[in-house]
């Protein structure tokens, strides 16, 4: 078939279409592709899995930031008007006998 073609037009007795058409070529490109896109371990799953790494790194860096945060809250509670100040004022916590009004400025 390739030697018709050969005779048919100029193009197919150039050295590119040789090298092009040896089943080794078209072997190792067909693998190439398979591994970039179609394979398990493939370069698009690589690329999401390293996004999803990244957004865990930030989650990570957030949390010690966090961690931190509320260490120096607990330093802080060592007195009791302290700790009902953060109750009151965050959590809203509030005596049984008393009445919440929560004012919020426009």
């Amino acid at each position: 078939m390739i030697k018709k073609l050969e005779k048919i037009h100029p193009f197919f007795q150039t050295k590119a279409w040789k090298i092009t058409t040896n089943r080794y070529v078209i072997i190792s490109i067909a693998a190439v592709i398979w591994l970039l896109f179609f394979d398990q371990n493939s370069y698009l799953a690589h690329q999401k899995l390293n996004g999803e790494i990244k957004e865990i790194q930030k989650d990570i860096v957030y949390y010690k930031k966090q961690i931190e945060k509320d260490k120096k809250t607990l330093r802080n509670l060592d007195s009791k008007n302290t700790f009902e100040r953060i109750a009151r004022e965050q959590y809203l916590m509030k005596r049984p006998e008393e009445e919440v009004f929560i004012l919020e400025k426009e």
